[in-house]
């Protein structure tokens, strides 16, 4: 497979940088042009599929040192490494993950308009929805009240437990929705396997109204394993039944054997894909 850096138009890229293009300057580029926001930036418009809420996504490039031969070297590299042709592979489910021989198909999760999108020959749509509307039931249920701890109350702290993009993912969505934020509801992250991010987490919380995510696709990860073991010794602490974990622990995974030996319900686990 051919680097990136050894394509032609890399190079010519790269050649026109280190001449005129690293000595660009952004606030010269805005008083030469006055039109520069508008040619460089490009909104799109979304809306829900019930069609009732509608949004805009703002897409500024205008404040890189780009210009118009720069735009053009970069459409040309685009070109020369065929991306258009792999972004066409994706959609279609072909193995362009080579050095793990998966499809990437984490578009499938975005597909609000549910085009069938196939891997090895198989729709992978069906499955996914089912996976997305479980979330959306589970969530509501907890948002609602109508999810309850042991005790019968209420859920009011979230804990995600994982490492990576199953810590990293889930933090960025939930800062970058804090507007639309519940009250009552608080949310509290764990990554770090030394103990004391465990303790500061769930210091203050109550057993009770409690409820741990553990996001780990193959359920053996060993920092994730380590402290949701450790956070359902300080839920047992308190809670002293095994059986209450069911009401307290969720789990993101494909093992369903690991998730139901660790006392989480099956029905409460979120599955997820090899691509």
């Amino acid at each position: 497979m051919t680097l990136a850096t050894e394509l032609d138009a890399y190079k010519q890229l790269q050649a026109y940088y280190d001449g005129a293009g690293k000595n660009t300057d952004i606030r010269q580029l805005f008083e030469a042009d006055s039109n520069r926001f508008s040619k460089y930036s490009r909104a799109l418009q979304l809306k829900s599929l019930d069609g009732k809420h509608s949004t805009e996504l703002l897409i500024d490039f205008s404040k890189n040192r780009i210009d118009d031969k720069t735009l053009q070297m970069l459409l040309d590299l685009a070109r020369e490494a065929k991306l258009e042709d792999y972004r066409e592979k994706m959609f279609t489910g072909e193995h362009i993950n080579i050095t793990e021989d998966r499809a990437v198909l984490h578009v499938a999760l975005r597909n609000v308009g549910n085009t069938p999108i196939y891997e090895n020959g198989k729709d992978v749509m069906p499955d996914v929805n089912a996976v997305l509307e479980h979330m959306k039931e589970f969530s509501e249920a907890v948002r609602s009240g109508a999810w309850k701890g042991y005790t019968g109350k209420r859920i009011t702290d979230v804990v995600n437990v994982g490492i990576g993009g199953s810590d990293l993912g889930p933090v960025m969505v939930t800062e970058a929705l804090k507007k639309y934020n519940q009250s009552g509801l608080n949310v509290h992250f764990v990554s770090n396997v030394d103990g004391t991010h465990l303790a500061e987490a769930v210091n203050e919380l109550d057993p009770a109204t409690t409820l741990f995510i553990i996001a780990s696709k193959t359920f053996t990860t060993q920092e994730t394993l380590t402290n949701a073991h450790s956070a359902k010794e300080w839920f047992l602490a308190t809670a002293k039944e095994e059986s209450h974990v069911a009401k307290h622990f969720v789990a993101l995974s494909t093992n369903t054997e690991g998730v139901s030996a660790f006392g989480i319900d099956p029905n409460n686990m979120f599955q997820f894909w090899d691509w």
